[in-house]
């Protein structure tokens, strides 16, 4: 071999193919840090991914403040809504596979579907479709609180929400709400698995996510990081209700297929990475380009284009969800301020974990922490225009 090609192919294997900025990228931990000094986080773990490679992970603060126990880079998050990212990338699964489609009637697979009424006692004009549920246009309604929320199956709670009239008419307008935990019922009958197994066997192991459950066990439990809201009075963190954060782990919570998992900052980074790589991670093929694509496509409702896909939020040019990242970009967040973003062109994935709940201020150092990830990219990203808040 010509001895200059050898040195130049050697220069390739020992060359990083990394190209993210160093000194911003280090920035993030004092802006973390100044952040928990601040008051808008007990604590925080922030992970950067750039063509499926970790080039940042980083923790700041207390996982558990009594207990004075650090945050870790391996700390167990509940993740909320951003499990309606995973939940749609399962539905495309079965879509790769023919067993499903969004856009046929979904009561083709769940056919209590077809019994359903507008509020006021008028029939669908349309059917129901995954595509709608998926992304909160089906008019699904927003269910009110009972005792036995996570007590029973995911079976019984899909069928009492089917029982309540539609707060519209399915694809003629967008209501956050709980569409996906329907399509996660459909995912049972379709697989004949149950939710978190399918979960677990399907996405879960595939991916080489070791610690993304619906029921953390007893080592997992000891890393959950607890939750903080902000003391009325003294204005200081003190511990929240997290409900589901359960006594001990043998009492569960029903596998909530919009907003029950818990996971790691790295855990869900490898999730995002396949999701930026086109449905490809670490040479393993997971879910199809095409579907890919068409999962992430933001839905039009009621003839307007909306800032939601299937189970993805999205930044449109006159929507924008995440200020600090670019046009195109998409991911989704979660009750507790919980975000991880993709930004496709780049190739860079963003995690952002902490757990809030009425801490004010609790999004700023999730925006500090993706300008600058975007800094390091050398990606320029507009402030965004002045304009009334976007369907999320």
């Amino acid at each position: 071999m010509n001895m200059k090609i050898a040195f130049a192919l050697l220069s390739l294997l020992v060359t990083p193919l990394l190209a993210l900025d160093a000194t911003q990228l280090a920035a993030i931990q004092t802006a973390m840090e100044a952040a928990v000094k601040a008051k808008q986080a007990a604590g925080v773990v922030t992970l950067v991914m750039e063509k499926g490679k970790i080039v940042h992970h980083e923790t700041a603060g207390m996982a558990d403040v009594s207990k004075g126990r650090a945050m870790e880079k391996d700390a167990l998050f509940w993740i909320a809504s951003m499990t309606k990212s995973v939940n749609a990338t399962a539905v495309m699964l079965l879509v790769d596979e023919g067993k499903l489609s969004l856009d046929e009637p979904a009561s083709k697979w769940l056919p209590e579907l077809e019994k359903v009424i507008v509020e006021g006692g008028a029939k669908p004009e349309k059917a129901i479709t995954l595509r709608m549920l998926l992304s909160h246009t089906a008019g699904i309604a927003f269910p009110s609180r009972k005792p036995t929320d996570g007590a029973i199956s995911l079976k019984s709670y899909v069928a009492t929400l089917i029982k309540t009239p539609l707060s519209f008419q399915p694809g003629s307008a967008y209501e956050y709400g709980f569409g996906p935990t329907i399509a996660g019922r459909i995912i049972e009958l379709v697989s004949g698995m149950k939710y978190e197994d399918f979960m677990q066997t399907r996405l879960f192991g595939p991916l080489g996510l070791k610690d993304t459950t619906f029921h953390p066990n007893e080592s997992q439990r000891a890393r959950i990081a607890r939750t903080y809201k902000m003391d009325e009075e003294t204005h200081e963190l003190v511990p929240g209700y997290n409900p589901f954060v359960t006594s001990d782990v043998s009492v569960t919570h029903m596998p909530e297929p919009a907003g029950g998992l818990f996971s790691t900052a790295e855990d869900m980074g490898r999730f995002y990475a396949m999701i930026a790589n086109n449905g490809e991670l670490d040479g393993k093929t997971i879910l199809s380009a095409a579907a890919v694509q068409d999962m992430i496509k933001p839905v039009t409702a009621g003839g307007k284009q909306l800032n939601y896909a299937c189970g993805w939020q999205c930044n449109l040019e006159n929507q924008r969800v995440c200020a600090s990242m670019p046009v195109g970009s998409f991911g989704h967040g979660g009750a507790f301020a919980t975000n991880g973003w993709i930004d496709p062109k780049s190739g860079i994935a963003t995690v952002f974990l902490v757990q809030n709940v009425l801490v004010p201020e609790s999004n700023l150092p999730k925006d500090v922490f993706q300008r600058l990830v975007m800094q390091s990219a050398g990606v320029k990203v507009k402030a965004p225009t002045p304009q009334k808040k976007a369907p999320q």
